[in-house]
């Protein structure tokens, strides 16, 4: 093992495009039940950062605003959250009106049941049972 890959501790946070951190959070907090646990401005007041954690979850999403050159939102996150029931949280989200896949997916073993879904920037996100 190299001496860099043994100082890596963990996965820390994640980072989004969110160009509307306002509706971000909005959505996070307000649909899908995280924590936000940071709220800062810097750069002189230019910029905002925010993150949103699943609630008992160690590895938060921050709501980055993009930068100058890309383009806002609509990114696949490659973002994986776990649920206990894919059935229920599927129907929660969809009669919460979030952005979900019309079905679950369900390929059999060992792949586990998942959806996706789009938060209102556009960007994707996976949701998987956790067995």
């Amino acid at each position: 093992m190299s001496t860099t890959a043994s100082r890596i501790g963990g996965i820390n946070l994640v980072m989004i495009p969110c160009a509307d951190q306002d509706r971000g959070v909005e959505f996070y907090v307000g649909k899908l039940g995280f924590e936000k646990r940071t709220d800062v401005d810097f750069g002189g007041g230019q910029y905002r950062w925010v993150e949103v954690y699943p609630p008992q979850g160690t590895t938060g999403i921050a709501l980055a605003p993009p930068r100058p050159r890309d383009e806002r939102g609509g990114v696949e996150t490659g973002i994986g959250l776990t649920t206990d029931d894919i059935d229920a949280t599927h129907a929660q989200l969809q009669a919460s009106g979030v952005d979900v896949d019309a079905e679950v997916s369900r390929m059999g073993d060992p792949v586990p049941p998942m959806f996706w879904f789009r938060d209102p920037e556009g960007n994707t996100l996976l949701i998987v049972e956790q067995r």
